[in-house]
């Protein structure tokens, strides 16, 4: 057996997680297993086999990968994919991780010298990607915190801040009306 790797992988709750594999060559036979139960299997020309272990809730996707439907906490666990590419085995380990949802992110605001200072906090045990949007601008800020200088500030503008992991997102808005003294 070829043994590639073992990679830890993190979902959502709720989000429908697909693992991340790109099988290139020709797969004849694939069998998913979650913590040594099958959860699917494939042979080449067939339909596949869905198992109790995740019977309603996966999919087997065209490059191998198999996807959860509504990602539940006690999905978590370890899950390999055995496939054959009629020269030899492969297998493929993962660790799943789940974690809750994501919260609200919360805006605070303060002036600065002559800047204007949104941050953007959200309490979760990963790291995530921060947008800042504005209302009167069509560009978008890949960062945490967004300064604007105090005399470019229009108080009728929106700012929002969208927090991302893996696919989900959540967002919050501020006027800036509400941040000057």
């Amino acid at each position: 057996i070829a043994y590639t790797y073992c990679k830890e992988v993190v979902g959502i709750v709720g989000e429908n997680f697909t693992f991340p594999v790109q099988i290139d060559q020709k797969i004849k036979e694939i069998v998913w297993k979650k913590n040594k139960d099958k959860v699917v299997e494939w042979e080449d020309q067939n339909k596949p086999t869905y198992f109790d272990v995740l019977r309603d809730r996966s999919v087997l996707m065209e490059k191998g990968s198999l996807t959860i439907v509504n990602l539940q906490k006690n999905d978590a666990d370890t899950y390999e994919l055995l496939y054959w590419d009629s020269v030899k085995d492969h297998l493929l380990n993962f660790e799943l991780v789940v974690l809750d949802s994501l919260p609200k992110p919360e805006i605070s605001c303060n002036t600065i010298d002559d800047e204007l200072v949104l941050n953007c906090t959200a309490n979760f045990q990963w790291s995530l990607n921060y947008t800042w949007k504005l209302s009167n601008s069509p560009h978008s800020h890949q960062n945490q915190e967004l300064s604007i200088p105090l005399k470019n500030v229009d108080i009728a503008t929106n700012a929002t801040c969208i927090i991302k992991f893996s696919q989900t997102e959540r967002s919050s808005g501020i006027s800036l009306s509400q941040c000057l003294p």
